[in-house]
């Protein structure tokens, strides 16, 4: 939890950020970071810390949704966000293992056998 609390602060693209427990949900916890655009996104997608995250989190989760919100009234920001994905999992082959090996992962971000 420290992890994802730490990228809130120290990427820069990170406008806002809450990470914590889920109240009334189905998991025990849940971060949002808020982002400006795309290129924010990307450089968020791509930072050190995110990926840190990612190398000692995955390991520990059992249930994974990821979701992606956003006002941009482009009518093809879907496909443009979910190009960021594909583009961040095919050149990161490490990063795709450890989210494959997850027993569930469900939302806009996950790629493979997963996705959707």
């Amino acid at each position: 939890m420290e992890s994802l609390r730490n990228q809130g602060r120290v990427i820069p693209e990170v406008v806002s950020f809450v990470v914590g427990r889920d109240v009334g949900g189905e998991f025990a916890w849940g971060a949002t970071f808020v982002i400006k655009d795309l290129d924010g996104y990307w450089a968020y997608l791509k930072h050190p810390a995110h990926r840190h995250t990612d190398e000692i989190g995955l390991p520990l989760v059992e249930n994974f949704v990821s979701f992606d919100v956003t006002d941009d009234e482009d009518p093809e920001v879907a496909e443009k966000i979910a190009a960021l994905h594909e583009r961040r999992y095919a050149e990161d082959r490490a990063l795709t293992q450890l989210v494959s090996d997850l027993a569930s992962y469900k939302g806009s971000s996950a790629p493979g056998p997963h996705g959707g």
